[in-house]
């Protein structure tokens, strides 16, 4: 499909990050470039924004506004959890997208998202390339859960990671400073998936950290939980806990729903949060000791004041080599990072195959993971540390932030 002439089209999806809009920057920077692409739209809440014929022309934008997405959180153009239909039940929605591409000349697409959005992204390119309609499909990876499959590490991780493990060390601070005991547990944001809990142990590492770390790869044991509190209390007075939201017991009921029912997203994923507070509860029933719960929530992914620099280049540049890839005729690829060492840290972009990210989860290894929720080996430590390096942040104006402020002129409908 090489020499396509035509439209660029991106979509964001899922749960935003701190560094999705340095993808998107690269995208459309990269895209504004091209001789090939006429046109530039952003789609408006992803999926739905294609469905709805909803863009924003991204020709209109000052570069200078665009080039300042690489520091600005969020998502710029607008997220969305949808579930496409079952195309073997109904292909009417895609069918619908396929109308949408034809009346805009759409011959690049791009979607900017994790595990869910790459199987969207893969199930699109497939039924266009069924229906006889060229059209360049990549994938733009982003996810703070760091689970997306085949590639070594995903944009937005190592920003959430380095805020996890720099908070919790400022915790850590806190949390010791009263002669009386206490017992402070952190929720970190992670279904199936304990990567970012893991940052936890770089705070250990610095012995800044806390004293249990708990991840959802491991089943969690509410018995041998209070023991382990326990005995940190009589050691040291004080207990920090950092939990994964999703961690599970051996039967894969979420500690919240042990106490109520869980909502669901679109996506069949049960909506998770409160772990901490659950906990924290019933420590205090226990231990009768002052215990306090916290729970990182929004906060972990939208963090740009903490971003990697590492972490913004390397989502900045998936955006813009996906374009160039997409311009030499490349399609249903996502872009993908191989790392070659870790010290000095060397990585080199790849070209994945959509279906290998897609709805696959890539979990922690359970040899790095240490027993009795006392943390990580080194090995993660060693693998972890070279995302986080260097500083990447909006400039300040009064003292504060200044991020992008698109136009967001509509693209007229036809």
């Amino acid at each position: 499909m090489k020499n396509l002439v035509g439209a660029a089209l991106l979509g964001q999806s899922g749960g935003p990050t701190s560094v999705i809009n340095a993808s998107a920057a690269g995208v459309f920077l990269e895209a504004l470039k091209q001789e090939n692409i006429t046109e530039v739209y952003g789609a408006v809440h992803g999926i739905k924004g294609i469905l709805h014929e909803d863009f924003y022309d991204m020709k209109q934008e000052d570069p200078a506004e665009l080039m300042l997405l690489k520091n600005t959180p969020s998502s710029a153009i607008g997220s969305v959890r949808y579930k496409m239909k079952n195309i073997k039940v109904d292909d009417s929605e895609y069918q619908r997208l396929l109308e949408v591409f034809k009346k805009y000349n759409i011959r690049y697409f791009f979607y900017n998202g994790g595990n869910d959005s790459m199987d969207t992204c893969n199930k699109i390119s497939k039924f266009l390339k069924k229906s006889g309609y060229d059209c360049n499909v990549m994938g733009v990876p982003k996810t703070i859960d760091n689970d997306l499959n085949a590639t070594d590490h995903s944009p937005g991780y190592a920003s959430a990671a380095k805020y996890v493990a720099t908070t919790l060390m400022e915790l850590y601070h806190d949390a010791t400073v009263y002669d009386t005991p206490q017992v402070t547990i952190v929720e970190i944001m992670g279904r199936n998936a304990g990567w970012l809990t893991a940052a936890a142990a770089l705070a250990q590492s610095k012995g800044q950290g806390p004293d249990l770390v708990y991840l959802p790869e491991i089943p969690f044991d509410f018995d041998d939980f209070f023991v382990h509190v326990q005995r940190v209390i009589a050691q040291k007075g004080k207990c920090i806990v950092a939990v994964s939201e999703g961690i599970k017991t051996k039967d894969g009921k979420y500690i919240p729903e042990l106490f109520a029912d869980l909502k669901k997203d679109a996506f069949g994923h049960a909506q998770l949060g409160g772990t901490a507070q659950v906990l924290a509860e019933e420590v205090g029933k226990r231990t009768k000791v002052k215990v306090r719960a916290i729970e990182f929530s929004l906060l972990q992914r939208s963090a740009a004041h903490l971003a990697s620099k590492v972490d913004v280049e390397e989502a900045f540049n998936s955006g813009k080599k996906a374009v160039q890839a997409a311009v030499r005729g490349t399609t249903d690829k996502m872009v993908g990072f191989k790392r070659i060492s870790s010290n000095p840290y060397k990585m080199k972009y790849v070209l994945l195959p959509l279906k290998l990210a897609a709805n696959t989860e890539q979990k922690v290894p359970l040899e790095w993971i240490l027993p009795d929720g006392k943390g990580m080996t080194q090995d993660y430590i060693d693998y972890a540390l070279p995302l986080i390096q260097g500083e990447s942040k909006a400039k300040l104006v009064d003292g504060l932030p200044r991020f992008a402020k698109l136009k967001k002129i509509r693209v007229p409908k036809k």
